[in-house]
């Protein structure tokens, strides 16, 4: 039996100069969900007022902290609440709200797995730069996970409260995008299932340029991932059952 307040799922939204898209996004999510957390980092083009009107909480940062502080203001929210899962897409409208049942079937069959919605199925979709940096990341989180990895990038997923609660502190205070990076290889080695559910690739002309940068991001999550390795003697067991999942 649920506690008063309690909410089964929260939807959590970072968003940083996104005042193109993001109420078209937000609405189109609560037709999904009623509970959505939407984190302004620290937009300059209006991305909050774009929300006037619209039955959702508004965080606002100070100053543009970057998506993995902002994702974990929105998820500290929603377990407060004692949300089950806290489900995460951006909020450029390279995701589709209306996939949002598809990832939540995936985690009603598994509750302590971590959904992500995988694009790179769709490769001609994707920017040649990225598709091919992400591809190249996949192979590493994969081998210290000890799990196949379809998606390492996509931030579309579904977050049991479980894991959320059980990140080390550090985890929760890394850099950008390698928060979303190694909180796959956290949960791989917590022996939680990583699920991927195909999703198609987006990009909204209208939106703004990706805040992602295929070298200096990728620098920062390759550092991660080789300390991770190094750290259990580069773990070759994880690197079989890596391959052995593809």
């Amino acid at each position: 039996m649920r506690k008063p307040g309690q909410v089964s799922f929260a939807v959590v939204i970072p968003s940083y100069n996104e005042a193109a898209t993001i109420r078209g996004v937000v609405e189109r999510t609560l037709a999904q969900l009623p509970r959505v957390i939407v984190v302004d980092d620290g937009s300059t083009d209006g991305t909050s007022a774009a929300l006037d009107g619209l039955p959702v909480t508004l965080i606002r940062n100070p100053r543009n902290l970057g998506k993995a502080a902002s994702l974990w203001r929105g998820m500290a929210v929603a377990l407060a609440e004692n949300a089950a899962a806290v489900v995460t897409l951006d909020g450029d409208g390279q995701h589709r709200p209306e996939d949002i049942p598809r990832l939540l079937e995936t985690h009603h069959a598994d509750p302590h797995a971590l959904v992500v919605g995988a694009r790179l199925h769709e490769g001609g979709s994707i920017p040649a730069d990225r598709y091919f940096a992400n591809r190249f990341a996949n192979f590493w989180i994969a081998w210290a996970a000890g799990q196949h990895v379809e998606d390492s990038q996509s931030g579309f997923r579904v977050y049991p409260a479980s894991l959320l609660r059980a990140l080390p502190p550090r985890l929760v205070r890394a850099a950008s995008f390698v928060f979303e990076s190694e909180i796959l290889i956290e949960a791989g080695r917590r022996g939680l299932k990583l699920a991927f559910v195909p999703i198609p690739a987006i990009y909204e002309p209208q939106a703004r340029r990706s805040h992602f940068r295929p070298v200096v991001d990728f620098v920062l999550i390759t550092r991660m991932v080789a300390w991770k390795l190094l750290s259990r003697g580069l773990y070759l067991r994880g690197l079989l059952r890596s391959l052995r999942g593809a």
